[in-house]
């Protein structure tokens, strides 16, 4: 696996463009996105061993992301389904 070097995370922003303030929140989006860019990585990586084309490794990916459901219409319905708080 290669070594990659650790990116600085954003400033995760609510809707209406305000910065999260809660640290647990931001910890938890943080991991998150380390632990996504490490398995994309990974099955990237895969792939392309496998004699896979890279780019479309990528563009399946995006496309994976893309289809996501998204929105706030769409994750309110989720985190009452769920019983969650909204950011």
């Amino acid at each position: 696996m290669n070594a990659r070097v650790p990116k600085t995370p954003p400033t995760w922003r609510q809707s209406d463009g305000k910065p999260v303030s809660c640290l647990e929140k931001i910890k938890v989006l943080n991991q998150n996105i380390q632990e996504i860019e490490t398995l994309c990585a990974d099955a990237l990586e895969d792939g392309v061993l496998m004699g896979c084309d890279a780019r479309q490794i990528k563009d399946a990916l995006h496309e994976l992301i893309e289809g996501l459901a998204g929105g706030s219409d769409a994750m309110h319905a989720l985190a009452v389904k769920n019983r969650f708080h909204l950011l």
